[in-house]
């Protein structure tokens, strides 16, 4: 009965990756079961394989594995609709019925609403909410209660979309951004290793739901699209990428225009090239 509310039991957990550090196991484990509950056994086997990217590089030891295990293994189980009915089905088969401070009021965006349903259907309302000039606009609230049956079964319809997701446009984009954020940590080992773990923690800036979670993408992407794609492919001489992460961070505001994170991204880019100029002046 439990996984009708928390996800059907569709196989076997997968076997830890060949060569994991006994350190990192107990991290991978706990991924690995967050992901059967989120989406299933085939899931939990792509976080395997992405985990496996980094198992006996000879740059990445057991507390990077840790970092990257956790960050991935969070991302994966992002906090869709989906989720939140789960985890309020959860509390239901638990006996934590709660009153009325229990429920959960969540905000979202339009977008993030129709991007729980498969692509197909998904496409057809996306074109027509952004003809009448709703998308980036509409905020609705939604609100997660086990307090009564309606509302109960609501959530187990909500909850139900689980065995559609993986033909989301919500997971389309979340599997784009996983694999991106994944390759630049292993260009990050291979061009600048100091600043692997900068480029791992950036995982920390996305999270949530609504204008929040939309924020935080939104500047992951400057800081990678500024600083670490540039720095990575030899255009921009940055010798300390990991401070100048940590620098653009400190600047990033929730504001939709980015105008403090745009200005200091442009700052450490200016400096950089500066610098740069001034070396081959020398030589």
């Amino acid at each position: 009965m439990l996984a009708d509310f928390i996800g059907d039991d569709d196989g076997e957990p997968p076997f830890l990756p060949e060569g994991l550090p006994d350190a990192a196991a107990p991290v991978v484990s706990e991924g690995i079961h967050l992901l059967m509950e989120y989406q299933g056994a085939s899931y939990a086997q792509l976080y395997v394989d992405r985990i496996k990217r980094f198992v006996r590089r000879s740059n990445v030891d057991a507390a990077m594995l840790c970092e990257i295990a956790q960050h991935l293994a969070a991302r994966m189980a992002y906090e869709d609709p989906i989720r939140i009915a789960q985890l309020k089905l959860f509390d239901l088969a638990m006996g934590r019925t709660g009153g009325r401070d229990s429920d959960d009021l969540r905000r979202f965006r339009l977008e993030e609403l129709i991007g729980v349903l498969p692509q197909a259907l998904a496409d057809s309302l996306l074109t027509g909410f952004e003809q009448v000039g709703w998308l980036g606009r509409r905020r609705l609230k939604l609100r997660f209660s086990i307090r009564s049956r309606l509302a109960v079964r609501r959530l187990r319809t909500i909850a139900g979309l689980r065995r559609w997701r993986l033909q989301s446009v919500r997971y389309g984009e979340e599997r784009a951004w996983a694999e991106r954020w994944l390759h630049m940590i292993a260009r990050a080992l291979d061009k600048q290793p100091s600043s692997a773990p900068a480029i791992i923690a950036t995982a920390t800036m996305i999270h949530g739901q609504g204008d929040g979670y939309c924020q935080g993408l939104a500047d992951w992407h400057a800081i990678i699209n500024g600083l670490a794609k540039p720095t990575f492919d030899g255009v921009l001489p940055i010798p300390d990428l990991a401070a100048a992460i940590a620098e653009a961070r400190a600047a990033a505001m929730p504001d939709p225009r980015q105008v403090a994170l745009k200005r200091t991204i442009a700052q450490i880019r200016a400096r950089a090239l500066a610098v740069g100029s001034n070396s081959d002046a020398a030589e």
